[in-house]
């Protein structure tokens, strides 16, 4: 299965990789909301991500967030004022500065045994999204680590072959915390756009592995090929530094 369209965007560095990403979030937004749907749904997740988001989205002119209905891809099992909380870092550090409410935000119930976390936050993404099988989000950004992961999706882990479940729970991540919940596969094939956000030079090597090898079985990150979504790849020259396939330089006043 392939993507509708990929789109690889190099930029100089994250100083202007992270204003471009804000104000693609915010034209797809006002597309959404604009549209039949009413409304923008973005699915978050943690990482530098937060603090990328933070700092360039409030700067965004005329954001208006009143529409918008906020998700996690994944999400670690820990109380939301625990620093490893991607929810807990985003509502101290993003979430009052764009006046989203708390009732626009689908979160987990972190006091639930991971099964049943997992179970609970399927339940609000499928009142959320009635009468969708799999919920289709507008955009859903993602990272990726250094071995390929993304979300809580980790290289040879079962978790990659689940077709059946919107939201799985984790025991055993080997990347800590150990207990998870994250958005399986087919909900990430399934959104109108996907948008991977990776710098730095540590990411070059597995960037490469993923955009241009023909490994089996593919990474996790290689798997997220929403059809017939968009997928998308905001990376800075660090990252992008060993890739040898066509690749976007835009201006920093291009419209994405």
């Amino acid at each position: 299965m392939a993507a509708a369209s990929q789109r690889v965007l190099v930029f100089p560095s994250s100083s202007e990789l992270g204003p471009a990403l804000a104000r693609f979030i915010a034209v797809r937004a006002q597309e959404s909301c604009g549209s039949e749907r009413a409304r923008f749904t973005l699915g978050l997740s943690g990482g530098s991500l937060v603090s990328m988001l933070s700092r360039d989205l409030p700067a965004v002119p005329g954001l208006d967030c009143r529409k918008w209905l906020l998700g996690f891809c994944d999400e670690r099992l820990v109380p939301f004022q625990d620093p490893e909380s991607s929810y807990g870092l985003y509502k101290t550090s993003l979430l009052s500065k764009i006046s989203v409410r708390e009732s626009q935000v689908l979160a987990i119930n972190p006091s639930l045994p991971v099964e049943e976390a997992a179970e609970d936050y399927a339940t609000k993404l499928r009142e959320a999204f009635p009468g969708e099988e799999i919920p289709v989000f507008d955009l859903l950004l993602l990272g990726m680590g250094p071995d390929g992961h993304t979300c809580s999706l980790f290289p040879e882990h079962p978790l990659l072959e689940e077709s059946e479940k919107l939201v799985a729970g984790l025991k055993d991540s080997p990347k800590p915390p150990p207990q998870r919940v994250t958005l399986t596969l087919p909900v990430l094939n399934a959104a109108r756009c996907v948008a991977f956000v990776t710098t730095g030079g540590s990411k070059a090597a597995v960037l490469k592995r993923v955009l241009e090898g023909k490994e089996a079985p593919a990474l996790p990150a290689a798997r997220v090929l929403p059809s017939p979504g968009e997928l998308l790849w905001f990376l800075d020259e660090s990252a992008a530094g060993s890739l040898t396939l066509s690749v976007e330089r835009p201006t920093c006043a291009a419209a994405l």
